[in-house]
């Protein structure tokens, strides 16, 4: 198990007798994602990947409000120069990639809430069960940057359409069934105990199926994302670059005021 001090957020996992890994992540406003969380998911889902105890993969946060709020306004303000902010917003690409070449199935458990990064995730998980609450926003180019990082994950899954929408609308929200209706979620629930259920089954199924046979699946799933390594860290240096602009800097204040 992975853990760090409560009141900056954590990243803890287990893994059941079964196989099913359970990676499950935390921060106090509302599960936003600050370079450590960042760092601690990617670092955790390739080494369950790489477990051979492990079967499948379920991603999850603590709490019932919000899935995750995407990136830490906090640490967006404080980045002071280029190479801060690339480094940074490569966090995401890490995890991102980090999903993308995982040899194991991962299934997204969206309680509620997904804005920006948290969408990305959400993308980035093989199979996503959702709550009716489970709105999503990519609210990036509010605050002067846009959604460079986690842009090709989301088109991957809904569409370009779709993702352009999400992208150029930065400040509305879209209903679970509106992301259900476009491919992000899989499956959404009135309860929590129903989704829970139904995760736990699925996650059964797959533990007792063939591993070969699934990480070929998802090798074929993810075809022609062979040059993310490189592409999303090249959109990591363009958030990188704007969020050093007046624009973007008193945006994320006039927000961090509300």
């Amino acid at each position: 198990m992975v853990t760090e001090e409560k009141n900056q957020g954590f990243v803890s996992f287990s893994i059941s007798d079964l196989g099913i890994a359970s990676i499950e992540f935390y921060h106090p406003m509302s599960n936003s994602l600050p370079g450590t969380i960042l760092q601690k998911l990617a670092s955790s889902i390739n080494e369950l990947g790489q477990d051979e105890k492990v079967k499948v993969i379920v991603l999850k946060s603590q709490g019932e409000k919000a899935f995750c709020a995407g990136a830490s306004f906090d640490e967006l303000i404080a980045i002071k120069d280029l190479e801060e902010g690339k480094k940074f917003f490569s966090g995401f690409a890490n995890v991102i990639n980090a999903c993308r070449k995982c040899p194991k199935f991962i299934i997204g458990r969206i309680q509620g809430r997904a804005v920006g990064g948290g969408v990305g995730l959400a993308a980035s998980v093989d199979y996503c069960f959702a709550m009716k609450n489970a709105e999503v926003k990519l609210s990036e180019l509010a605050v002067g940057i846009g959604p460079f990082v986690v842009g090709p994950a989301v088109a991957r899954k809904i569409g370009l359409s779709a993702m352009s929408e999400l992208a150029i609308n930065a400040t509305e929200w879209r209903s679970a069934e509106w992301a259900k209706e476009k491919g992000l979620y899989t499956e959404i629930f009135n309860e929590t105990e129903e989704m829970d259920a139904a995760i736990l089954t699925l996650s059964k199924k797959l533990a007792n199926s063939n591993p070969q046979a699934m990480s070929k699946l998802k090798k074929i799933f993810w075809e022609g994302t062979e040059n993310w390594d490189n592409v999303l860290i090249e959109r990591a240096e363009i958030s990188g670059k704007l969020v050093l602009s007046d624009f973007t800097i008193s945006a994320i204040n006039q927000f961090k005021k509300k």
